[in-house]
């Protein structure tokens, strides 16, 4: 399945063009799913039907489906409990009601994630599109399934699994209690879940497409949005310009606006493949103003983002591993090696990654950033590379 992840800065009208997206695909003849986020039903005021938690027709071949955090949440904590129900009964602990329960910070993005696997490994549909919130939150959404998997298994190792006939020995003799079983089983079925929405967001098929309008302040947080994907290893498909003013008006008091949007466009499609949204004079509302935007339906997938290894031990003694980060800026670049980890830092972002095998016996020798893209070497340590004979 074909997977449109869209996003963009507050206010680009992104949850309109996800609405619109979608609907073009459905008109080409692919069963499709849109998948909102925003609390309040922007995406049903934009589709012209309510939308929530159940799944919704909004046009022939078209579904909507806004899911409901706070529903998942206390199903969640209350499974939770029933699971720890012994921990909570030797604790004296008294234990939450549903209708008690309000959803803590973090758990509409852990719903959208889910709701997000849940379409994508679905097989009622063709093609999923997904509004996702501003471009900063949804970046950190993202990236939200790797960062808890690498905490489960630094806090959680699955190896040591293997000493749980050991563990109430381990647990007398250290005079503290070792972790229960369940724990183990929990942390190991929260890896599955995540390593599944890990594995829909880095797919082939999975692309993220930009909304912005044309201007100064979209061209800055285009910049930083397609710094941050990259980061992260996703592809971007098309840019939409959103909003594109009219080049003939006979509005004189348009020449600076339209000037300024023809200017912006120009530096965008330097880097990026451009579409442009002509502005419909008011807000889009229903499928009859979707259809008129001309929103670029299902597009080719761009190739998948490597980061290469280059082997130049013969000409220069060294390893080059080869980061694209378009739109990085030296000053804001920031490296550091942690173990088998390599700890960068672009901008406001940051990733943690696992070096590759042949480089986690090498040091780092050095890196450079140059048109776009972050060159690190790393020289063979003679302790730890295979010596010739």
């Amino acid at each position: 399945m074909r997977t449109i992840l869209i996003t963009g800065p507050g206010g680009s009208g992104r949850t309109t063009l996800a609405a619109a997206t979608a609907l073009a695909s459905a008109a080409e003849g692919t069963r499709t799913l849109v998948l909102g986020t925003d609390r309040t039903d922007t995406l049903g005021a934009a589709l012209g039907v309510p939308t929530g938690p159940a799944p919704v027709q909004a046009a022939p071949g078209l579904t909507a489906w806004r899911p409901d955090a706070a529903q998942d949440f206390r199903k969640d904590l209350t499974a939770l409990q029933d699971r720890a129900s012994t921990a909570l009964d030797l604790l004296g602990a008294s234990r939450l009601d549903p209708d008690e329960l309000t959803p803590l910070p973090g758990a509409e993005e852990l719903a959208l994630l889910r709701a997000l696997r849940d379409a994508a490994l679905s097989e009622k549909y063709d093609t999923l599109v997904v509004d996702l919130p501003p471009a900063p939150q949804a970046l950190a959404l993202l990236s939200l399934p790797e960062e808890l998997r690498r905490y489960l298994r630094r806090l959680l190792p699955a190896e040591r699994q293997a000493a749980r006939a050991l563990r109430p020995v381990l647990g007398r003799l250290a005079g503290v209690p070792m972790p229960a079983e369940w724990l183990y089983e929990t942390a190991g079925r929260w890896d599955l879940e995540l390593a599944a929405v890990e594995a829909v967001v880095a797919d082939r098929d999975t692309v993220v497409r930009l909304v912005a309008e044309p201007g100064p302040a979209g061209a800055e947080a285009l910049r930083t949005a397609g710094l941050g994907l990259a980061l992260r290893g996703l592809r971007t498909d098309v840019v939409i310009a959103n909003r594109v003013l009219p080049e003939a008006s006979p509005d004189t008091w348009l020449a600076g606006p339209v000037a300024q949007q023809r200017k912006t466009l120009e530096e965008w499609r330097e880097s990026h493949d451009v579409r442009t949204v002509a502005h419909l004079g008011h807000d889009p509302r229903g499928t009859d103003d979707l259809t008129a935007l001309a929103v670029p339906g299902v597009q080719p997938a761009p190739p998948a983002a490597d980061w290469p290894v280059t082997d130049r031990l013969d000409a220069d003694g060294v390893l080059v591993w080869q980061i694209p980060l378009p739109g990085a800026i030296r000053e804001e670049l920031d490296l550091v090696r942690r173990g088998d980890e390599l700890v960068v830092t672009a901008g406001r972002f940051r990733r943690i990654v696992p070096l590759p095998s042949a480089l986690r016996r090498c040091t780092v020798d050095g890196a450079a950033l140059r048109e776009g893209e972050l060159r690190i070497r790393f020289m063979p340590d003679p302790g730890l590379w295979p010596q010739s004979r």
